[in-house]
């Protein structure tokens, strides 16, 4: 079975979550309360799922230098992937309460290590839950797996790393809000703006009624922004490197593999008072 490799809808979820290699993994998360999304998933959850948070799980916090939400040391991701019961063939599906902003964290770390079948759940919890589909107060207990792998490090560009793919004339895509983008703005971080030369892509236009808009017109909009280039040529950025994977995911969707992260994002960009700072469109 070739497996879902970017999204899969609820109903089709449902009908195989009996299946002996699937592993569902809830991502819900609040910045504003860190301990909400577990609390809930501990309340209730799709059947079986497992749970991902994304600071202790999906990030390195102990990394300084490198933006919120660090990307996480190989070793400790795998070691979690193994505790889930999560092997390389496995079929994986992630969700969150609905956009998938943070599901799609989870995809490309898996992504990046190498692994095929991984997948979000397109509308997330709240689409499942307005489905009428079922719901789990019960804790998994995994059976615990092996994985071995190691992150496809040309995927991942630290801040030094982007100022040489801008000068190359590469194409950096911001996911945040515009507002935010053009500096008027910013809830989270210390400074204000953009990294010059970044476009603007909110990840929020991947999605048409909470759900991905259909592969087709994802294809046209991002054709329009990559203008020629290779997927490859393009980097995604956010404020810390989790909703810029939307965009990947969206992009990948498109059929537009091989676009890499800037895995500090705005907040690791800014942590060198030195680096320029633009605002405005």
């Amino acid at each position: 079975m070739a497996g879902w490799t970017t999204l899969v809808q609820p109903d089709i979820l449902a009908m195989a979550l009996n299946r002996g290699d699937l592993v569902v993994v809830d991502c819900r998360f609040s910045l504003a309360d860190p301990a909400a999304g577990e609390q809930a998933w501990r309340r209730s959850h799709i059947p079986g799922a497992v749970y991902a948070h994304l600071e202790r799980d999906l990030s390195d916090m102990s990394r300084k230098g490198e933006g919120r939400h660090p990307w996480p040391e190989r070793e400790a991701f795998l070691q979690r992937l193994q505790q889930w019961g999560i092997s390389p063939s496995t079929q994986v599906v992630a969700y969150d309460d609905g956009d998938g902003a943070i599901a799609a964290r989870l995809w490309f770390l898996l992504r990046v290590l190498g692994h095929e079948k991984v997948a979000v759940l397109d509308g997330g919890l709240s689409r499942w839950v307005a489905l009428g589909l079922p719901a789990s107060s019960a804790l998994p207990q995994p059976q615990p797996a092996r994985y071995a792998g190691q992150f496809d490090t040309r995927r991942l560009l630290d801040a030094k790393a982007v100022e040489a793919h801008l000068a190359a004339g590469g194409l950096l895509i911001d996911a945040r809000a515009p507002e935010r983008f053009r500096g008027e703005q910013e809830p989270l971080d210390r400074v204000a703006g953009h990294v010059p030369g970044a476009i603007n892509r909110p990840y929020t236009q991947n999605l048409h009624n909470g759900q991905f808009k259909s592969a087709m017109q994802l294809a046209a909009e991002f054709r329009e922004l990559l203008g020629g280039r290779d997927p490859s040529e393009v980097v995604s950025m956010c404020g810390s490197g989790v909703t810029a994977c939307h965009n990947l995911l969206a992009m990948e969707r498109a059929g537009l593999r091989g676009g890499r992260l800037f895995t500090g994002s705005w907040s690791g960009w800014i942590t060198d008072p030195a680096r320029p700072v633009a605002t405005g469109p």
